[in-house]
């Protein structure tokens, strides 16, 4: 990245913690937010996911907007000034996506900044992507820092897959994990924001996008043939990353990724892991979000990056570049490298 983005500081409102710190030491403890939800799975057991303890039952919208609202009040706690000249980008899940929990999301917006306490003309843009979206958010708010259309960005995400239509769709897809099913998912919710700046404690050196074609719902091709998956697109992801940040395979200390749990998103990440190393590296831990908070949507990204910042803050990130990926359904896949500033 010609100017790299900066991280100075973030929040979270997840399963395991209400605020970035308490989250970051439960995931780091590898403790999870996982107990039986009001759903009933297919053989009429309590459907496991990770929801987010609240005060009050809110749902639907509102209760998003409040688990957002968390996250941004999280975030500004520790750099109130940064209000005063701030652009909001807000990730939110995929627009075609079955039991997707927000309807109008300008309203939402709104409902967010309301919540908040933001003003309701705070510059706000909106990226729909699912899990990648805030990797496409991050290349939004470098380009507005760079060329001077704002002083700070708050990457924002928010998603919840624990809603009736999404927990019927995807039971029928058989892709939640259920005691007749060990290869899926546990439905999660959550909100994550990171405050971008052209200075912080972390830096984020290099992002690449790109798309799987050999994607989970990959049925038949022209010739009516299965793609077979051989990660072309995270693979494509993490040489675009490695090239900008001017690192190898072999530089990285730790990997964050959504790895939401079943086994295709576990290969995707061994093949693109094989097809960049070139050099023989030490042991890189691997820290699956999904461990400990379900798959969360779009929140995701916002989410990782958060838990680099509080491991470097903390000292427990062995201070060597972070590798950060995700990817989605569609084939949407992207990876980046953050570094100690």
């Amino acid at each position: 990245m010609s100017t790299p983005l900066h991280i100075r500081a973030a929040g979270m409102v997840t399963a395991v913690g209400l605020d970035c710190a308490s989250a970051a030491a439960a995931m780091r403890a590898r403790l999870d937010g996982f107990r039986e939800t009001r759903f009933i799975g297919a053989g009429g057991e309590w459907l496991i996911g990770a929801p987010v303890p609240l005060p009050r039952n809110w749902i639907g919208e509102k209760r998003l907007a409040h688990l957002a609202a968390g996250a941004i009040v999280d975030a500004f706690s520790r750099a109130p000034e940064a209000l005063s000249d701030c652009t909001l980008i807000l990730c939110l899940p995929e627009k075609d996506r079955p039991g997707r929990p927000i309807r109008d999301d300008a309203a939402f917006a709104g409902q967010v900044r309301e919540c908040a306490g933001l003003a309701q003309t705070m510059r706000t843009h909106i990226v729909a992507h699912g899990r990648p979206s805030g990797f496409v958010a991050l290349d939004q708010a470098r380009r507005m820092l760079s060329e001077g259309r704002a002083e700070n960005v708050l990457v924002l995400g928010v998603d919840s897959y624990l809603t009736t239509l999404s927990v019927a769709h995807y039971l029928s897809e058989n892709r939640l994990l259920t005691p007749a099913n060990a290869n899926g998912f546990i439905p999660g919710e959550g909100a994550a924001a990171v405050l971008c700046s052209r200075r912080g404690a972390l830096k984020l050196t290099g992002l690449g996008l790109a798309r799987e074609k050999a994607h989970i719902y990959n049925r038949l091709d022209k010739d009516g043939l299965d793609l077979p998956l051989r990660a072309d697109g995270m693979t494509a992801a993490y040489q675009a990353a490695f090239i900008q940040s001017g690192l190898g395979h072999s530089d990285i200390g730790i990997k964050i990724g959504d790895l939401i749990g079943e086994s295709f998103w576990f290969k995707q990440t061994a093949l693109s892991m094989l097809r960049t190393q070139r050099e023989r590296s030490g042991v890189q831990p691997i820290w699956p979000i999904a461990a400990s908070l379900g798959n969360i949507g779009a929140a995701v990204v916002p989410l990782m990056l958060g838990w680099a910042f509080e491991a470097q803050r903390k000292g427990y990130s062995g201070g060597r570049p972070i590798l950060i990926e995700a990817s989605a359904d569609d084939g949407a896949c992207a990876a980046a490298i953050a570094e100690v500033a």
